[in-house]
């Protein structure tokens, strides 16, 4: 009884201290509201993000649900600990509400798949 006791306990202790081994992903936001803006104004914005894994963070893709918002990727491996960003630009020559969305694809195990989201008002 006791070896089974033991046995149990071994091979049960690894899944409750181990910790997942990996690139792991955490945004400052997930939303960013331009507010009320003018048209023509600078339509920049930053999602900054770390690598909270143990694995460098490779950010494989990132797109808009649409060609008025142009997102940009970092184009090299984000070391864990590191901070990075991804850069937002939509076209406030376009009056009218903002509500759009940015896609992120890396290899984080926690979020392979983040959805960003941007607001606002273009006068």
């Amino acid at each position: 009884m006791k070896n089974l006791l033991f046995l149990f306990i071994a091979t049960t202790s690894g899944f409750i201290f181990s910790q997942e081994v990996g690139p792991k992903i955490e945004f400052q936001s997930l939303e960013i509201n331009y507010g009320q803006i003018s048209k023509g104004d600078n339509g920049v914005r930053i999602f900054k993000f770390t690598n909270i894994g143990s694995e460098p963070l490779i950010i494989n893709k990132v797109y808009s649900s649409c060609g008025c918002t142009i997102p940009k990727k970092p184009s090299s491996p984000i070391d864990p600990g590191q901070d990075d960003e991804i850069q937002v630009k939509y076209d406030t020559n376009r009056v009218g509400p903002i509500r759009k969305t940015i896609t992120v694809l890396s290899n984080a195990i926690n979020s392979p798949t983040i959805s960003l989201k941007i607001t606002g008002n273009v006068e």
